[in-house]
């Protein structure tokens, strides 16, 4: 949940359709991971416990930098930083396996806050990181572009040097099996940063294990028990 659009959304507080969703995979004992921006995760702390304890459920959270400015620029409506990482040190500590997600890494404008977002992930005991980098999709490319020209004029023609570098000169790699993995110098480079800020901050590779073979098909016309 999570891959495609954030499932704690701001209307999700009224709605609720994130909860009753995992409600239902808890009943049915299907394995769930969430990826998410959004402190509201914790909201339904008391199903993820669950779910954790059975080995249901893996939940990422998205953070691109520590400065509440600058993420409000560019997730306006978005969890600030603060918050972000307050909710994965809250889900660490309920025993819900949990993992921080730097993404995206915007070269020259996000970048430098990757050491620190890693040594933060450590102090708070989270056993796994990942990093992905910018990627500029269909109309999202002249939407990025019309957003650096308004909030970072000076450094618009270096961003998208670099990224066009990491994408094999174009703004944007689509093919499947290689768009996460960017290439080229500055792809080395950033890659190398993650894995010694990983090492220095005691992250390691840690994989999450969801146990399928618990899943129970719910009865026509009937309704499993929750627990």
């Amino acid at each position: 949940m999570g891959t495609n659009t954030d499932p704690y959304q701001p209307i999700e507080a009224g709605y609720r359709i994130t909860r009753q969703v995992l409600e239902v995979c808890l009943e049915a004992r299907h394995p769930v991971a969430i990826t998410t921006k959004s402190d509201r995760v914790l909201r339904d702390l008391d199903l993820l416990e669950e779910m954790a304890r059975r080995k249901l459920v893996a939940v990422a959270v998205s953070v691109t930098t520590l400065d509440p400015k600058l993420s409000g620029k560019l997730e306006p409506r978005a969890a600030s930083p603060a918050k972000r990482l307050a909710a994965l040190e809250k889900l660490v500590e309920a025993g819900v396996p949990s993992h921080i997600s730097i993404a995206p890494v915007i070269p020259a404008i996000t970048d430098e806050f990757m050491e620190r977002l890693l040594e933060r992930a450590g102090d708070i005991g989270i056993p796994s990181a990942s990093w992905i980098p910018l990627r500029l999709p269909h109309e999202v490319s002249p939407l990025f572009r019309e957003w650096l020209d308004v909030h970072y004029p000076e450094r618009a023609g270096k961003v998208m040097s670099i990224v066009r570098s990491i994408r094999g000169g174009r703004d944007n790699d689509p093919d499947f099996f290689t768009r996460m993995r960017p290439s080229g110098v500055w792809a080395d480079l950033f890659r190398a940063r993650f894995n010694l800020a990983c090492k220095r901050a005691g992250i390691g590779k840690a994989k999450f294990e969801l146990d399928c073979s618990q899943f129970r098909r719910p009865e026509v016309g009937g309704q499993l028990r929750l627990l």
